[in-house]
């Protein structure tokens, strides 16, 4: 797992890159939570997501926000973390142009962060959205919603209310050509504190279904 150091729109950004394993190996872009409440690459469920991709054989990415780490610059209240998101993509498209494919998957801010990308890049086919903070962030961005992906959220989520992730999944799920799958965790906080078992049987079971040659989403 190479640390790694590339440039962003504010200057270095620092990161753990899984080099793709073959030609044509899928790409996967891991966002951590919120930077300002601690937030960085090296939290439990971003490392988690991150090992779960380089397991199936993606060219994985996990980076730190700038202002996090060694990443240079200064929180931007989610605009220039957009902006480092798009540029830690084109530095992975960079010398692996012919991936297959793109997921990306994010925790909280992360997440929020992500499904903005999401909406950018064309190339990305699926998402993880765990926790995704439908309650203090603006969503009404995804429409439509480009690509089929994954929300899970914790039932006892003290910090975004299971409702407003329940509204932006009915929201989301009335747009023809794109299905969403939702998954609510019993009993859990919002960093999943004790359910993070539960948590990765839920993504991993997701990806299992959408990465066999045979599943019904494309």
């Amino acid at each position: 797992m190479p640390d790694v150091i590339f440039p962003g729109p504010e200057g270095r950004l620092e990161g753990r890159f899984s080099p793709p394993p073959r030609p044509r190996a899928p790409v996967a872009m891991i966002l951590h939570p919120h930077p300002q409440g601690g937030g960085t690459m090296n939290d439990r469920i971003t490392q988690a997501l991150y090992k779960t991709f380089v397991k199936r054989g993606f060219a994985v990415l996990r980076f730190n926000f700038r202002g996090v780490g060694r990443s240079q610059g200064t929180f931007d209240n989610g605009i220039g973390e957009l902006s480092d998101a798009a540029a830690a993509l084109d530095w992975v498209q960079s010398f692996h142009p012919e991936a297959q494919t793109t997921w990306i998957a994010g925790f909280s801010f992360g997440a929020w962060i992500g499904m903005q990308l999401l909406m950018r890049r064309p190339e990305i086919r699926g998402f993880i959205s765990v926790a995704p903070p439908a309650n203090m962030y603006d969503f009404s961005f995804l429409a439509p919603c480009p690509s089929s992906g994954i929300i899970v959220q914790g039932t006892s989520d003290e910090v975004v209310t299971a409702s407003a992730v329940q509204k932006l999944v009915d929201k989301l799920r009335t747009q023809k050509g794109i299905t969403i799958h939702h998954d609510e965790i019993r009993g859990a906080n919002h960093f999943f504190e004790h359910e993070l078992d539960q948590l990765m049987k839920s993504v991993d079971n997701y990806l299992d279904m959408r990465l066999s040659p045979d599943s019904p989403i494309r």
